[in-house]
């Protein structure tokens, strides 16, 4: 028995990872059967659109990267909101990659290093004692990344981990340049994104120290 919402959620991420191209779905177990289509000409931006349709983005524009390194095509759309979950989606061509892999690993510590030698560089954490850490740059992060890897190797029970080294080089590369870049150029939404990163830590490390003063608390009693 075919169920109509997994085949269109399918479809509709098939159509986000595929610019461009027009995908139609219709049941016609229905006496009346309406055509769905799913087209996406922005590809993954529209895609993180869609994704925080229900949030409050923090910046306008969702930022975009299209671009091939050591023969790897990488695509990224990244935009921040004012939530504190982190939701970052990982493919490989077009296989969902749940599990992660080298890919998600690049982009997490390109996006880690680049947002901190932005905050030390603007002065954000002159008053702190503490660096930011990865999951404070990813707060309120919703991000989809897809590769296209000519021979992937996956890894995991489930074989959705990407296993292959070079991906990780090339997405951590062109992550670190793209970003660096962006936040230069758009001083209002990197303040933004810096800020939002600055608040996590600072919340993070206030819960340590509570954390601490509890134990010692504990201790004297």
């Amino acid at each position: 028995t075919y169920n109509y919402d997994i085949l269109a959620k399918r479809l509709r991420e098939l159509s986000f990872l595929n610019k461009g191209v027009t995908i139609t779905l219709t049941d016609e177990r229905e006496d009346e059967a309406r055509p769905e289509t799913f087209h996406a000409e922005g590809g993954l931006q529209e895609m993180v659109k869609y994704l925080n349709s229900t949030k409050k983005p923090l910046h306008p524009e969702v930022l975009y990267l299209d671009t091939e390194k050591d023969d790897i095509g990488i695509e990224i759309a990244l935009q921040y909101n004012d939530g504190y979950n982190e939701n970052v989606f990982t493919f490989v061509n077009n296989i969902n990659t749940h599990e992660g892999g080298t890919h998600l690993t690049g982009f997490k510590a390109a996006l880690t290093r680049t947002i901190n030698a932005f905050a030390a560089k603007g002065n954000f954490l002159k008053k702190a004692d503490f660096s930011l850490s990865g999951d404070d740059a990813r707060e309120g992060l919703t991000a989809v990344i897809s590769v296209k890897v000519r021979e992937p190797q996956f890894e995991g029970q489930t074989k959705t981990k990407l296993g292959n080294s070079e991906a990780e080089s090339a997405v951590k590369t062109v992550v670190n340049d793209w970003l660096s870049a962006y936040l230069d150029e758009h001083p209002r939404p990197a303040n933004i994104i810096i800020e939002k990163a600055v608040s996590a830590a600072r919340a993070r490390e206030a819960a340590r120290k509570a954390r601490l003063q509890g134990i010692v608390i504990l201790e004297a009693i």
